[in-house]
């Protein structure tokens, strides 16, 4: 029903209608079903084409309807406005509605309150949206009108709140058609730069002239008005003519409210925003002459040195009184000034008289820029960065540094370093300091990145100083030992660290990756000191977790060196026992990498070794507490329980290996494995009843110990573990102590393998003892595969078991044959129960999708492993039918998430049909020739290829989802399937050629002599694809 009387004008029921529905739509005690209907009727009204003119009413009227009501009002307004829902004519009727109750409402009346904020807003909004409606054509005094509005004359009366409206119109007139952050749709720029020229033609004088106005009437009487001007002023000046702007009246105004100070200090908003609107006018595009004569004229290097030496930034530095805001914004100034400069001397084109006074600019701001960079804040360090990157990177690319430009890296390099210090107020470790510790870190990273800039400029001086800075720090530390401040130690060790950028190989600051040999001399003379100087001792957890890192990183440095390494062991040693849990844990994963990189150099020592840290071996799994907090996710501050385990596992992992060097005797590599197992094996047993009862801390503790099993195993494997088909099996005492191992997991696997976390670590555990079991794991295969795959096992746990299965077959495809026919046939019958299993949601396409993958390549590694008889032996016949089958509708199944998985499969139907199709009775040649009938490895198979396989190559082809000359994957899969006919050509011949002629091909409408002339003779199978391929794109 129509809210409207018959001519069109607003209905007296239809204003109550539409406030009663937006009071009950925002009254939170209102009938939820009457809520509904009001939102219903709202809603209904945004497609109405005359509903604006009741709102229009509802806004307007006096007495004045409640806030509510005038906001949904306007919103309805905007709506119909930006529809184009309104003529030319409905246009200027809402203009003079609206401008009307302005001019009442904000014309000075002191009768008259002004509309609260959010309102505002949303009026502004309207009346922008009417600019850009109607600037053009019909409102061509829009500027006028609020200009009036704001009584700006010096005889005029103050009108605060018409000059507030004003600065609101205008600023909201900016950010519709000329702010380049937002987003436009496609008609909008060209509509916006009409705007734009036609406000500097008609008005642009005006405003600027109204600005120097506003602040020349309310600059020392009205704070909030002169902040919106200087914010206006900030917008506008992108594409106000710059003359406008930059003169002497406009500037005059503008620099006392940069340089003026507040008595008690405090902060200054009206200040910092005149800092941020000079920042805008700097920024303003123009030519590079241009640019350095306006840096130039309007003095920016006194005023920038004013403003640092201002009682704000400098007297109060380093106190509670420290401004910044002001800092920051200062800070944004000199970046932009630089980073124009830098801009201009990267231009080749710009004259030489140009040139020159930017590197003057250059001298002239750098102490500056460095001061603002050394802040004690990060936030204001951070603001500056850019544009001393953007220095840097010219620096880098001028090549040889004239004089006055190679002066300017030593104090740069020396701010850089500097920043990188912790600052005197930071406490490490702290719990309530994490998140100041890790924005410190990144902040560190973005200074390596300009620390690797100056190296990349000047590396001799790069050498230089970082050396001195080590030598001065290690000389200090001589002398002050333990008094010594940490936070100096702390640098130097964090620039050793950095050093190896120029001193390692492929370390990315080298030259074409060769290291400089004067970075690798010192570094090799900062290593002598760091071990010899007694460093490990300083009592700060910090400094002993750089020392450990370092000592990790430069590894190679103790294979040259080796009379280093057994003080070193002895202080990881005592450093993994240490008393801070961040350092205890973290030691664990270093200690590792540290034997792990000298296993040669070290396992002479591994007995010592062992039973220096069997304190630490003992399990103790701890159900995690109920208020664990799910968020922690780095390893240096996660200390849960979990966490600590997954931090003991490396201890199990260094054991390992260094238990098994090539110069350790086989029985006593058994020996320290058999050490390290016998209490695990005994916890086990102690904790197995418990956990077959249900007990979830001894099933985590079981957990566990599997987990431990396993890593122990996986540092014993050769690093190479990949390659295990090459190497020689384990010395049998080795294989015989980790075959207890396994026949332990398999009884706790055997228990409890209802449980997913336990059939996990099992599953890890296996993956893990193939490299130390060799060929011993083969009789355990069954167990392996009973246990890991329950009926509970999920499809992803399937896909990862046949993952590793792959690798057994690889590895041992010379032994498995008797065990992998033996176990084929219930392993593949629990893949196919897991295949055809129903599908509910994302996850589960995902899981099944992989399946598919690791299924089709198990059986494709069992063929190309020449093990293809186990798939049609005595024992495995009877799933034979179901694996051709499957394999099929794997290789059928055309969707994105399957192309890689359907080229596998076609792939592994070809090696089926080369393997078992029996000897080639024709040729593929330019002569094609068939020397007899087909004599297939057991009969019927040449039918069955042409049956199954045959038909399953042309359902492909068919399928419109199949696009090989759109798609390079499926194009891929159409190569295996050409592949596949000319195998099935070649094992069957004539028959299959009569098979194509009379059978496939006719009702498909294709040429058969041709088809059949380029599957006979194609030598390059690209011919026989690019063929099909053609076929198939001129019938689509």
């Amino acid at each position: 029903m129509s809210i409207y009387s018959q001519g069109g004008q607003p209905a007296g029921q239809g204003s109550r209608a539409i406030e009663s529905a937006i009071e009950i739509g925002w009254n939170p005690n209102a009938d939820q079903a009457l809520q509904r209907q009001a939102f219903e009727f709202l809603n209904q009204l945004r497609t109405d084409s005359q509903a604006w003119q009741v709102c229009t009413s509802l806004f307007t009227r006096t007495p004045r309807r409640s806030e509510v009501v005038r906001l949904v009002s306007l919103e309805i307004i905007n709506n119909a406005v930006n529809a184009l829902a309104l003529d030319h004519a409905g246009l200027l009727f809402l203009k003079n509605s609206l401008i009307e109750y302005i001019r009442q409402t904000y014309g000075g009346n002191p009768q008259e309150q002004v509309d609260p904020a959010h309102l505002q807003n949303k009026l502004t909004q309207t009346l922008t949206n009417l600019f850009v409606a109607l600037y053009k054509d019909g409102w061509e005094t829009f500027i006028d009108d609020f200009l009036a509005l704001a009584a700006l004359s010096p005889d005029s009366q103050d009108n605060n709140p018409g000059v507030v409206m004003y600065l609101r119109i205008i600023g909201s007139i900016h950010d519709e058609i000329a702010d380049l952050s937002l987003s436009r749709q496609a008609n909008e720029p060209k509509r916006n730069s009409d705007l734009k020229d036609l406000v500097r033609v008609r008005d642009m004088q005006k405003i600027a002239k109204s600005w120097r106005d506003v602040l020349a009437k309310y600059g020392n009487r009205d704070d909030n008005v002169v902040e919106m001007t200087l914010k206006v002023i900030g917008k506008w000046v992108s594409w106000t003519e710059i003359s406008l702007v930059i003169n002497q009246e406009m500037l005059n105004l503008l620099l006392p409210l940069i340089g003026r100070t507040s008595p008690t200090g405090s902060e200054d908003k009206v200040r910092d925003t005149a800092v941020d609107t000079l920042t805008e006018i700097v920024a303003k595009k123009m030519k590079a002459s241009d640019k350095t004569d306006m840096i130039v004229f309007l003095n920016l290097r006194e005023i920038i040195s004013q403003l640092l030496a201002s009682p704000p930034l400098n007297d109060f530095k380093g106190t509670p009184r420290y401004d910044t805001d002001l800092a920051e914004a200062v800070a944004k100034l000199l970046n932009t000034i630089m980073a124009d400069v830098v801009r201009v001397l990267e231009d080749n084109k710009v004259e030489n008289d140009t040139r020159g006074k930017a590197e003057q600019l250059l001298r002239d701001f750098l102490p500056s820029l460095l001061r603002l960079f050394t802040d004690e804040f990060d936030e204001i360090c951070s603001t500056v960065i850019p544009s001393l990157t953007d220095l840097l990177t010219f620096l880098r690319k001028v090549g040889t540094l004239p004089p006055a430009y190679a002066g300017m890296l030593p104090p740069i390099l020396n701010a850089i370093v500097s920043k990188m210090r912790y600052d005197e107020t930071s406490s490490w470790g702290n719990e309530d300091e994490q998140t100041d510790e890790a924005e410190f870190q990144e902040l560190r990273k973005r200074l390596q990145i300009l620390q690797k800039s100056v190296a990349a400029v000047d590396q001799d001086l790069y050498i230089e100083f970082l050396s001195n800075l080590v030598g001065n720090m290690f000389s200090t530390l001589g002398q002050q030992g333990s008094h010594m401040d940490w936070r100096d130690i702390d640098l130097a060790l964090h620039e050793i660290y950095l050093f190896g950028e120029l001193a390692l190989p492929n370390a990315g600051i080298a030259h074409k990756s060769q290291p400089n040999a004067v970075a690798v001399d010192r570094l090799g003379v900062m290593m002598s000191k760091l071990v010899e100087s007694g460093i490990a001792n300083y009592p700060h957890p910090a400094i002993l977790l750089q020392y450990m890192e370092i000592c990790v990183r430069y590894y190679v440095f103790f294979e040259t060196q080796q009379r280093y390494i057994p003080q070193v062991l002895e202080n990881f040693v005592r450093l993994v026992h240490h008393e801070h849990v961040r350092i205890r844990t973290r030691s664990w994963y270093l200690f590792l990498r540290f034997v792990k990189q000298l296993r040669a150099q070290v396992g002479n020592v591994a007995k010592t070794v062992i039973e220096s840290i069997s304190d630490l071996l003992p399990i103790k799994a701890e159900m995690p507490a109920n208020d664990a907090d799910d968020d922690m996710s780095s390893d240096e501050s996660d200390h849960s329980a979990d966490a600590v385990f997954n931090s003991q596992l490396y201890l199990f992992e260094a054991i390992g290996c260094i238990s098994s060097t090539a110069a350790t005797p086989a029985a006593d590599q058994a020996a320290y494995a058999h050490s390290v197992m016998a209490p695990l094996f005994e916890d086990m047993r102690v904790h197995l009843p418990r956990a077959k009862a249900g007990d979830a801390q001894a099933i985590l503790q079981i957990h566990h110990i599997v987990m431990a099993l396993g890593t122990l195993a996986s540092g014993f494997a050769d690093s190479n573990s990949n390659q295990a088909s090459t190497k020689p099996p384990p010395p049998k005492v080795i294989s015989d102590e980790f075959s207890r191992a396994a026949e332990a997991i398999l009884i706790a696997l055997n228990e409890l393998n209802s449980n997913g976390e336990i059939r996990a670590a099992c599953r890890s555990a296996f993956s893990r003892l193939l490299g130390v079991l060799g060929a011993a794991v083969l009789p355990q295969l069954p167990q392996w595969i009973e246990g890991l795959l329950s009926r509970s096992s999920s499809k992803d746990e399937m896909a990862m078991f046949l993952r590793l299965l792959e690798q057994v077959v690889y590895n041992f495809k010379g032994e498995i044959y008797t065990i992998l026919d033996l176990l084929l046939t219930p392993l593949l019958e629990r893949v196919f129960v897991g295949l055809s299993e129903p599908i509910s949601g994302t996850d589960d396409e995902i899981q099944l999708q992989e399946l598919r993958r690791e299924y089709v390549s198990f059986v494709q590694v069992i063929l190309a492993n020449e093990l293809g008889g186990v798939l049609v032996s005595a024992a495995n016949q009877g799933i034979f039918d179901s694996l051709v089958a499957s394999i099929i509708t794997i290789s059928k199944t055309i969707i994105h998430a399957n192309l890689g998985t359907s080229r596998t499969g076609f792939n592994v139907l070809t090696r089926m049909a080369a393997q078992w199709g029996g000897p080639d009775v024709a040729t593929v040649s330019e002569s094609p020739t068939v020397t007899g009938a087909p004599a297939p490895a057991f009969q019927g198979f040449d039918q069955f290829m042409m049956d199954r396989f045959h038909t399953a190559c042309w359902d492909v082809l068919q399928d419109p989802n199949f696009k090989p000359f759109s798609d390079a994957q499926t194009r891929q899969i159409l190569n295996e399937v050409t592949g596949l006919q000319q195998t099935i050509y070649t094992k069957i011949g004539d028959a299959f050629i009569r098979h194509l002629q009379s059978v496939t091909l006719p009702p498909l409408g294709i040429d058969g002599s041709e088809f059949v002339r380029v599957l006979t003779t194609a030598t390059d199978r690209r011919v026989l694809t690019t063929y099909v391929q053609n076929l198939l794109k001129n019938r689509s």
